[in-house]
C-alpha cells in the first residue's frame, strides 16, 4: 500500500491524495490549486490515468479540495464520488459555480488580451465547462458520519465531523492486505473548538499512519480574541469615515460566521443599521444549505434557533443574486458593507468591489480569512503602494485590516490537542496543506514531541506503508 501526494504538498491549496492497494486506486479530494505560482499545475495532465482511478472520498467542500473534480471526470474517472451528506449539497453549488465564473472569467480575459495585444498561455477555454461540473455532481453519493462502510471487499471507510466547515469530516481507512490490516487516517481540515455555528472537531480512532493537515502548524491563534468587538470597531470606524466596508469572503461557513456576528452586534446596538449585501450567488446557495442542515449545528446556535432567531438571518442584509443586482451596488450613496467572493480574491465579484474601493481613503478591506501565498488577497495584505485589478493597476489608499480570530483551521496547539486523542497514536505521520516553511517545521516539531516517524511530502511524492 502507497500513498501519493498529487496536491497540497508544502503548498496550501490543491488538496489531492492517491492511496494504492493491490487492487484499487483511490483519491482523498481533488482540490483546485489557487496559489499564483502554483496555478500552472491546474492545467497539466494527472500524472495517472483518471480511468484507473475507482474512487474518491472527499473531506469537505472548499474549492482547494474539490475544484478539480469536473476536470478528473473530464478526462476519463468514471467511479463514485463519496461526501457526506452537506459536503455533497455544498460541492455541487461550489463546482456549478466555479464552471460559471470560469467560463466568464476566460470570455473577459480573451476580449482584454485582443485591445492589448496579447495571448493566453492556455489559449481561452476554460479548465471545465458547466457541463463537466454537472456530470461529476452526477457522481456524487451519500455517507453518513460515525458509521463505517465497506467501500471494496478490502477496504472499510469512515468520516468524522472535522469542526472546519458544515460537512467537513476527517477520513479513516482500514485496508486488509495479506492476512494484516493496515489503518489510515486523513485529518481533512480541523477546525477549532468554540466556534460559531458548528460542534467541535471529533476525536476519531487512531491509525497505523497519519496525514494531517498543517496551515497553522507554526502558530498559535492569539488567545480570546473578542471577534465581535473588532468586526464593531471596524464597521463603526468606517461608517464615521462615509466609506464602504469591502470584506471577500469564503462562501461556505467563513461567510454565515460573519452573519452570525452581525446578528448579535445588531441586536446589542453595537453597530448602526447598515445594509449588508451578499454579492455572491453561491454563498446565497450555501446559506440555504445550513437552513437545511441544523443537526450539525453546535448548542448555542440550535437554542438561538429555538428562541426564534436564525443564526444565518438579520434585518437589513440583501442577497444580490444577479450580475445586474452586483453592478447596482456600487451606485449606492452612503456606507454599505459588501461580502463578496472569491474569500482570497482571485475570481468573482470581489474584485469589481476591490477596483471601486480600493483607491477609497474613507473605505475598509477587510480580510477575515486564510490568503495564501501568491493570491491576490496576500498581496494586498503585504500594503503595496498600488495592485493589479483586472488588468488595471490601483493605488491602495483605503484602510486594509484583518481578523486572525475568524479562521476554521485548527492552529498548532489546537492541532496537538486533537492528535492526542487518536487511541492508538500513529507510528507515521505525514504532513500536507501547509506552506513549505511551515510543514516542514511542524513535521520536525511532531517528530521530537511525539517520537513518531515524521515527513511532509514533495509534490507527487510516493510513499510506501
Amino acid at each position: 500500500m502507497k500513498l501519493t501526494f498529487l496536491g497540497a504538498a508544502r503548498n496550501v491549496t490543491g488538496s489531492c491524495t492517491m492511496i494504492e492497494t493491490g487492487n484499487h486506486r483511490i483519491l482523498i479530494d481533488c482540490g483546485y490549486f489557487q496559489e499564483r505560482k502554483f496555478q500552472d499545475r491546474n492545467w497539466d495532465e494527472f500524472p495517472v490515468n483518471p480511468g484507473s482511478i475507482d474512487l474518491v472520498l472527499m473531506t469537505h467542500a472548499h474549492l482547494d479540495h474539490c475544484g478539480l473534480l469536473p476536470r478528473l471526470v473530464a478526462h476519463g474517472f468514471k467511479g463514485d464520488i463519496l461526501a457526506t451528506s452537506a459536503s455533497k449539497d455544498i460541492i455541487s453549488i461550489i463546482l456549478r459555480d466555479s464552471a460559471r465564473i470560469q467560463q466568464e472569467d476566460m470570455r473577459q480575459k480573451q476580449k482584454r488580451h485582443q485591445r492589448q495585444g496579447k495571448e493566453a498561455k492556455f489559449g481561452y477555454d476554460p479548465l471545465y465547462t458547466v457541463e463537466d461540473a454537472e456530470h461529476a455532481i452526477s457522481l456524487l453519493k451519500d455517507v453518513p458520519f460515525n458509521a463505517p462502510i465497506q467501500i471494496f471487499d478490502n477496504i472499510h471507510a469512515c468520516w468524522y465531523e472535522a469542526g472546519h466547515i458544515l460537512g467537513a469530516a476527517s477520513i479513516r481507512l482500514e485496508v486488509e492486505e495479506n492476512g494484516e490490516t493496515k489503518s489510515v487516517l486523513f485529518s481533512g481540515d480541523i477546525g477549532r473548538s468554540d466556534m460559531p455555528l458548528l460542534r467541535d472537531p471529533a476525536s476519531p480512532p487512531g491509525a497505523d499512519t497519519l496525514v494531517i493537515e498543517s496551515t497553522y502548524g507554526n502558530r498559535t491563534h492569539a488567545p480570546k480574541e473578542d471577534i465581535p468587538g473588532q468586526l464593531a470597531d471596524i464597521i463603526n470606524t468606517t461608517h464615521e469615515m462615509g466609506g464602504n466596508l469591502i470584506i471577500p469572503s469564503f462562501a461556505v461557513e467563513r461567510t454565515q460566521d460573519l452573519f452570525y456576528h452581525f446578528t448579535e452586534l445588531l441586536a446589542a446596538k453595537r453597530i448602526p443599521n447598515t445594509l449588508v449585501f451578499l454579492d455572491s450567488p453561491m454563498a446565497v446557495r450555501v446559506t440555504d444549505v445550513f437552513r437545511r442542515h441544523k443537526e450539525l449545528f453546535d448548542k448555542e446556535s440550535l437554542a438561538l434557533l429555538e428562541s426564534g432567531h436564525h443564526p444565518v438571518d438579520f434585518p437589513g442584509l440583501k442577497m444580490a443574486k444577479s450580475r445586474t443586482q452586483s453592478k447596482a451596488i456600487n451606485s449606492i450613496k452612503g456606507t454599505i458593507c459588501v461580502i463578496a467572493g472569491s474569500g482570497m480574491c482571485t475570481g468573482g465579484r470581489i474584485k469589481h468591489h476591490l477596483l471601486s474601493n480600493i483607491s477609497r481613503e474613507e473605505s475598509t478591506i477587510l480580510f477575515v480569512g486564510y490568503q495564501a501565498e501568491g493570491t491576490l488577497g496576500r498581496h494586498i495584505l503585504s500594503k503595496p503602494e498600488e495592485v493589479r485589478i483586472m488588468g488595471q493597476m490601483c493605488p491602495i489608499k483605503a484602510r486594509i485590516a484583518q481578523i486572525n480570530g475568524f479562521s476554521g483551521h485548527a492552529d498548532q496547539v489546537e492541532l496537538k490537542h486533537w492528535m492526542s486523542g487518536l487511541n492508538p497514536q500513529p507510528k507515521k505521520i505525514l504532513i500536507n496543506h501547509g506552506e513549505e516553511k511551515v510543514a516542514l517545521g511542524f513535521a520536525q516539531d511532531l517528530e521530537q514531541e511525539m517520537g513518531a516517524q515524521c515527513h511532509a511530502p514533495e509534490y507527487r511524492e510516493t510513499i510506501e506503508l
